[in-house]
């Protein structure tokens, strides 16, 4: 028995979703441009998958196709995918600001078949890197050297509190 497109379609966009999830961006971009051969690109299941598509191309550095594709949504017959993909064409062509590189940690993309001397390089400087150590918890204070004398400012905030009500019922 075989399925129809549309369920065909549904399963890929699903798995997509399950790849890009889990960090697996080409996996995801297969998934869903399989998805876009079975259903219609103008309905909402298809425009659902083109924003998640969008997505999965900037999220392997494809820029320049994740913009052209999300131009193309900003005309898509549904609403909430044409909303969609001009909040995500603002952040695309947003400029880029300059980070010092000590501001970001470089994560290797394993799945696009790196080779076994990146890999070793990898963990080699992930267990050179320093951690950061728990800091020692502070020291209890000694109950003596809490002041528990009286200072009276609770009794006066009481009666400024008192005396506020009392005049708002009085006015009231």
């Amino acid at each position: 028995m075989t399925e129809n497109p549309r369920e065909l379609a549904r399963t890929q966009y699903l798995q997509g979703q399950e790849a890009f999830d889990r960090g697996r961006y080409r996996t995801a971009i297969a998934c869903f441009e399989t998805a876009m051969t079975l259903v219609n690109p103008t309905t909402s299941l298809g425009g659902d998958i083109q924003i998640w598509l969008v997505n999965a191309y900037s999220a392997v550095g494809r820029q320049p196709d994740a913009i052209a594709l999300c131009q193309t949504l900003t005309q898509h017959p549904d609403l909430e995918v044409r909303k969609q993909a001009k909040n995500l064409l603002y952040i695309l062509q947003a400029p880029q600001l300059k980070r010092p590189s000590n501001w970001m940690s470089q994560i290797p993309d394993l799945g696009a078949g790196a080779e076994a001397a990146d890999r070793k390089a990898y963990v080699v400087a992930a267990k050179t890197t320093p951690r950061k150590r728990p800091q020692p918890e502070p020291e209890p204070l000694d109950p003596s050297q809490i002041n528990s004398k009286d200072n009276g400012f609770l009794w006066v905030a009481l009666g400024a509190v008192a005396l506020i009500l009392g005049g708002l019922f009085w006015l009231g």
